[in-house]
């Protein structure tokens, strides 16, 4: 199982029922061929893992850091609410606070 399919099954039984809606690997921006991790489209929530935290990873390089800042940046400005989380986040569970309080 790949790490972004684990997480997504985290993310699903963190609320049961699943919103509807919740999308994994959803393009946001017809000009772009980004992509949000998950996202909730109706509620313009997205999460996003980031990994290579501690191994110098692509989105803590210059060149993906800045990327990554371009990608936040233009959904911002579409409107989303983007939540960025290391995959040992996902795993402990630390997001369901943060989204379920979104949802409110």
């Amino acid at each position: 199982m790949k790490s972004t399919e684990l997480h997504w099954r985290q993310v699903l039984n963190a609320f049961c029922p699943v919103p509807s809606g919740w999308v994994a690997e959803h393009r946001f921006d017809s000009e772009r061929k980004w992509r949000f991790d998950f996202a909730g489209v109706a509620e313009r929530i997205a999460i996003e893992v980031e990994g290579g935290a501690y191994t110098r990873g692509r989105h803590t390089r210059g060149t993906g850091f800045i990327a990554d800042m371009e990608k936040y940046n233009r959904a911002t400005v579409l409107g989303w609410r983007v939540l960025r989380y290391t995959p040992t986040q996902m795993q402990d569970g630390f997001f369901v606070k943060d989204v379920k309080e979104l949802l409110k």
